[in-house]
């Protein structure tokens, strides 16, 4: 069963702040019931929802004018890091993500953070399409590459100590909430890869619960709620639902922050399907989303080749056109890189008029 521990905070007479900054007190941490063998119970409408999700993330990697477009997966996880970043606070214009995707050691501020949480996605993405269960280094090594670089994060290192979320003091006496303390954190995290290496519960299902009990579980000093995020990636590709593409769900997340609290805390207070049935909406709705910028991205393409006269499907500029839209700056650089061609090659496909001025 769920329960509260009561734990002591021992006071810092040195502290900075006032007397409640410095005393010490007894509080209540939270500890959430094991999720490996949990049977949910949820209404038939539920259930339905969560179908309905997972048809539409199916619809979006099944798309015709999906999956002849290579650049529709960067372009969406890209957006979905932004998109997770500006959740907890990191928000960044689209030009200085892109200059940091480009130069990653020239990034500053919250572009670096941004750009730090694109890799991290690229290395959940990597997890999901490997073999074998997922497991608890996996986690680490998703944060290790968030945090890379700030030692105060411990990147890829479970927190040893309790941490909390929410209040303005330098301890949990005013927080919002209070996760586990650190020493349950291990067998926690050991229960939930045990519940995702699970295959028996519909995918938006198992990602939902996924999520919630890893942002109840909050294993890090920092950046749990992007890792929390990563892992919804994680499941839906794992799974099959999202074999190609994973829509950005932190798009719609991020849109309506108080719903998004309100269905973790529904959680933590065990009503589980009030929670499955709120992500399943974000999910549809991130495909939907999703399918109709993919629409976009090809009416734009079919335009620039139109533009270019209509190049051979081998040609450079071809090639070029198809790659634009992973593209987060444009440069004869990175256009060499892209398609792999000589400078001359690239040099021709930019005369060809592939985009306009």
């Amino acid at each position: 069963m769920a329960r509260w521990v009561e734990r002591t905070w021992e006071g810092d007479p040195g502290v900075m702040g006032g007397r409640r900054a410095r005393a010490s007190f007894r509080y209540r941490a939270f500890v959430p019931d094991p999720v490996a063998a949990l049977a949910p119970v949820v209404p038939f409408e539920v259930a339905d929802a969560a179908a309905d999700a997972e048809a539409a993330i199916r619809a979006l990697n099944e798309r015709a004018t999906v999956g002849g477009l290579e650049a529709i997966g960067p372009l969406l996880l890209r957006s979905e890091a932004a998109a997770s970043s500006r959740i907890e606070g990191y928000d960044v214009s689209s030009l200085n993500l892109a200059r940091a995707l480009v130069d990653p050691r020239a990034a500053r501020g919250s572009a670096r953070t941004v750009a730090a949480n694109v890799s991290a996605m690229e290395e959940a993405v990597a997890i999901a399409d490997r073999e074998g269960p997922v497991g608890v280094d996996d986690l680490l090594a998703i944060h290790a590459v968030l945090m890379a670089g700030d030692e105060r994060a411990r990147p890829g290192r479970v927190r040893e100590e309790q941490n909390w979320i929410g209040g303005r003091l330098g301890n949990p006496s005013d927080a919002a909430f209070v996760p586990p303390p650190e020493d349950l954190v291990a067998p926690l995290l050991d229960d939930l890869v045990a519940f995702v290496a699970r295959d028996d519960l519909p995918a938006v299902a198992q990602a939902a619960i996924a999520h919630a009990q890893f942002e109840t579980i909050h294993p890090f000093i920092d950046g749990n709620g992007r890792v929390g995020r990563a892992l919804v990636h994680v499941v839906l590709r794992r799974r099959g639902a999202a074999r190609r593409f994973v829509p950005p769900v932190s798009i719609v997340l991020a849109a309506r922050p108080a719903a998004y609290v309100d269905g973790l805390t529904a959680f933590r207070e065990g009503r589980v399907a009030d929670w499955v049935a709120s992500f399943s909406g974000v999910a549809a709705r991130a495909a939907t989303v999703s399918i109709e910028l993919a629409d976009q991205v090809a009416w734009l393409q079919a335009a620039w080749r139109e533009r270019a006269g209509r190049p051979r499907s081998d040609s450079a500029a071809a090639r070029l056109i198809s790659l634009l839209p992973a593209l987060p700056v444009l440069s004869a650089p990175t256009a060499r890189g892209a398609i792999g061609v000589s400078q001359q090659q690239t040099l021709a496909a930019y005369e060809a008029r592939v985009v306009g001025r």
